[in-house]
Formats: C-alpha cells, structure tokens, sequence
C-alpha cells in the first residue's frame, strides 16, 4: 500500500510540473493570438497588427520573468509579513523543520504576518526557494498539533509544486486583465474606431469584424482566465490535504485546524482577490463588503473536514472529494 502510495504521489507530482509546461506553452499561444487579434481591430492592417502580437508577447514575457522571479517578494510584501527566526518562534520553527525532514524538501524561509486572523500560506518558484508564511492569529490559536497539520499542508504545496503552478495561473490571469482592459479602455476612447483603418470596404468591414471579436474576447477571456485558477486552487487543496496527512499520519491536526480557521470570524485585513488562493482557507470572508463578485479560491471546508473524519475513521479518501471505507 506505501509502495503504491508513493507512486501515486510521485505521479501527481510530475504531473504538475508538466501542467506548469504546458499551461506556459498554452498561455503563450493564446496571449499570441489574442494580440494578434487586438492588433488588427485595432490598426485594421494585418502587416502592422504583428505589433499588437509583438506587444503582447513582451508584456507576457516580462509579467512572466518579473513574477517568476520576484512574484513570491511581492506576495510577502502586499501581506506585509516579516521574515523571522528561530528565536522569534520556536515552536513554529521546530514544526516547520519537522515537515521539512518529514517532506525531505530543503528548510523554506519563515515569515509572519501581524494579524489575529488563523491562515496560512506557501510562496515560491520551487522547494529550493519556497517560503511559508503564519498569521500571528493563527499561532495563537492553534496547538501544536492543528498547527503541524497547517504546516504540513503548505509543506506539501511546496513538495507538489503548487507554488509554481499557482503563479504561472496568476501570470496568466494578471496578464490576460492587463491586456484586456488596456484594448477596451483604448477602444472607448478612441470612440470605437480603433487606432487605424485599411483602406477600402473590404478592410474596414475585417476590421469591425475584428473589432468584434476582440471586444468579446477581452470580455470573456478574463473571466474564463479567473475561472481556471479557482478550479485548479481547488483541486490541489484536496490534494495538499492528503499529502499533508501522509507526512504527519495525524489528520485529526488539520481537520481540527481548518475547523478553527474556518469558523473565526476575524478579517484578514492584507489579503485581497489577487493573493486570496494562496492561502489554506479563504481569506475573505462571505460577510466582507469585498467578498461580492468574488469566486470561491477555495472547495468548502465542511467538505475538506468531512473527507478529514474519514480518514481520521480509518476509511481512505481521495483527494477527489470522494471517500471510501478501505481500510489499511
């Protein structure tokens, strides 16, 4: 059973590292035809819409190597956390040490954000340069065991590789909004004409056909952007949570610990829509003012609990959301 275990997980693994390859190959594709596209509705030339396609490609380019390489420092400092150690919480250190033997990853970097909300979350490009980070909130009201349960959930986001699929998804998501409403918020001010026009009928009808189509893609393309990271944020919750078990064999800690988080009714002030997903639990809240319009990041905790007990129960469950009552 450990044997097939282990290549289970090992399968996932490599799983999402070509997922992360080929969401890239995918992201490029469309960004490439999407600015196509816009060049041409907007300059109503074919020849000169390359500059659209060449303008897109860069943004793309750039939003990707700045967020690969530095998306993990602008996450930390939009939560404003603090790097921290050992001396500054022991406790919190030995139990991420203990994942990070347990997980058999290099030690992540600790950082702690000042608020008496409970939530939790894993940054970085790989394990190698992988952070976790702790509300204060949360080390307050977790015990030991809830709190190995949490580390061992990010600990397994950072095994998987979650941290790196989750911000391709946000380059993608960032710069298909960008690019979108850089094309609508042009097209409104040039009072729909776009910024050229092909000489004769021929070309001006392309071009308003063109026009068209771009409005409906810059319209649907960053919903349906949106629409893919919270499906893929939700499925790998499932999965960091069965990992989390196999590395602590406790999963009463995290079932227990995610009931807490869930329940506590205070608000985290510093997350927000663009950095929400990242975090063990939805960090905004049904009852903020900010929560309207917004997807849910995450599957329902109740559900995550329920498949929790039942491991707990000695049933076994898949990171599908469904349980079954083999036993080991």
């Amino acid at each position: 059973m450990e044997g097939r275990d282990q290549g289970t997980f090992r399968d996932r693994i490599a799983r999402n590292r070509r997922n992360s390859l080929l969401l890239m190959a995918a992201f490029l594709a469309f960004i490439t035809i999407f600015g196509y596209i816009i060049g041409f509705a907007w300059l109503g030339d074919p020849t000169r819409a390359l500059f659209g396609l060449a303008l897109a490609l860069v943004v793309g380019v750039v939003s990707g190597l700045i967020s690969y390489f530095a998306g993990d420092k602008m996450v930390l400092a939009a939560s404003r956390a603090r790097e921290i150690t050992h001396d500054d919480a022991p406790v919190l250190f030995n139990v991420v040490e203990e994942m990070s033997i347990a997980s058999g990853l290099p030690m992540p970097k600790v950082y702690i954000v000042d608020d008496s909300a409970p939530n939790a979350f894993a940054t970085g490009r790989d394990p190698e340069h992988a952070t976790v980070a702790v509300t204060s909130g949360l080390l307050e009201k977790l015990d030991r065991d809830e709190l190995q349960g949490v580390m061992a959930h990010e600990m397994s986001h950072v095994a998987n590789f979650d941290i790196r699929y989750s911000m391709l998804v946000g380059i993608l998501v960032g710069t298909t909004v960008l690019i979108s409403d850089f094309f609508l918020r042009g097209l409104w001010f040039s009072g729909g004409r776009g910024g050229g026009r092909r000489g004769g009928d021929g070309g001006g009808q392309l071009q308003i056909i063109m026009i068209l189509i771009a409005i409906v893609l810059a319209i649907l393309a960053p919903l349906f952007a949106r629409l893919l990271q919270l499906s893929i944020s939700r499925q790998r919750e499932f999965l960091a949570d069965a990992t989390a078990v196999r590395l602590t064999r406790n999963p009463k800690g995290l079932a227990d610990a995610l009931q807490k988080i869930g329940g506590d009714r205070e608000v985290l002030e510093v997350a927000n829509r663009a950095t929400a997903h990242l975090y063990i639990a939805n960090p905004i809240k049904k009852f903020e003012k900010r929560s309207k319009g917004l997807f849910s990041t995450h599957p329902p905790i109740e559900e995550r609990v329920m498949i929790l007990r039942a491991m707990e129960a000695g049933g076994v469950a898949e990171t599908t959301g469904q349980t079954s009552t083999e036993t080991p």
